[in-house]
């Protein structure tokens, strides 16, 4: 796992799209549309604010990229503006210049569930699998809406979301009791198959749940803690989020003295 330590969102946003765009360039030059997978909430949208400045200033083509979304609320009625579906439409296709057809969402309306959630995994197969997977965390450590207790080796499945979910996501709506109860989400072995794993966050806020994804135990309590297990997870936080990491002065030393090859480097 690689370490990033930035002064503030924005730059978190910057390093992030600029390894989005480092695997996006890769998959390119061997000829194959780059799959990249698409996170909601706050963290990640410094990374899509900075995706769409390269392709405003050439520096990247994403027209024939395909994107999949990590999760999506169950009960919303079709077209609600927090729904993740029109998240995704404002927050991240628009400004990247997605083509609709090629951005996928699972479908939290289906009358059946669990049959949508086996689509979805065929769907993300058929395309060839998540080149880039971005992620956020919870507070509580999760990803996607793998909630502490997940399964380690999950798929895309329904689950009930937590209370503290429900509250940490309620600034969205008009009070928590509007929050969903339940969500269709990719499993973190669904995650997990993902070629590349950028995780991003900022503000104290998550502290706590970074030392524990970074420096804890691999544990189904804290879900984002199996990206330890990923062969090419990179973590991209500011300095307050970074702040209770035990071993930060290392992963600071450690980043400034990688190889060339290894390093994101900003356009």
């Amino acid at each position: 796992m690689d370490v990033i330590i930035c002064r503030d969102d924005d730059e978190v946003g910057a390093y992030a799209a600029a390894k989005v765009a480092k695997v996006a360039e890769a998959a390119q030059k061997v000829g194959k549309n780059v799959v990249i997978g698409v996170a909601t909430g706050s963290s990640p949208l410094a990374t899509y604010t900075a995706l769409a400045a390269l392709i405003q200033a050439g520096k990247l083509d994403l027209s024939q990229a395909s994107a999949f979304a990590l999760d999506e609320y169950v009960g919303l009625p079709a077209g609600h503006p927090q729904s993740y579906r029109e998240v995704i439409r404002r927050t991240v296709a628009e400004p990247l210049g997605l083509r609709p057809e090629r951005v996928h969402v699972p479908d939290g309306f289906a009358q059946d569930l669990e049959r949508a959630a086996r689509d979805y995994e065929t769907a993300i197969r058929d395309a060839g699998g998540v080149d880039v997977q971005i992620l956020g965390v919870g507070s509580n450590g999760h990803i996607g809406f793998n909630e502490p207790t997940s399964s380690l080796s999950s798929r895309t499945r329904i689950k009930t979301l937590t209370a503290q979910t429900r509250n940490d996501n309620a600034r969205f709506f008009d009070s928590s009791e509007l929050v969903p109860q339940h969500c269709l989400t990719q499993g973190l072995g669904t995650i997990m198959d993902a070629r590349h794993c950028v995780l991003v966050a900022s503000g104290e806020g998550k502290a706590d749940a970074i030392k524990a994804v970074v420096e804890g135990p691999v544990t189904a309590m804290v879900p984002g803690s199996v990206l330890q297990l990923h062969p090419k997870a990179t973590v991209i936080v500011d300095q307050r989020a970074a702040s209770k990491l035990e071993l930060i002065d290392y992963y600071q030393h450690m980043y400034q003295n990688l190889p060339d090859w290894q390093r994101v480097v900003l356009a």
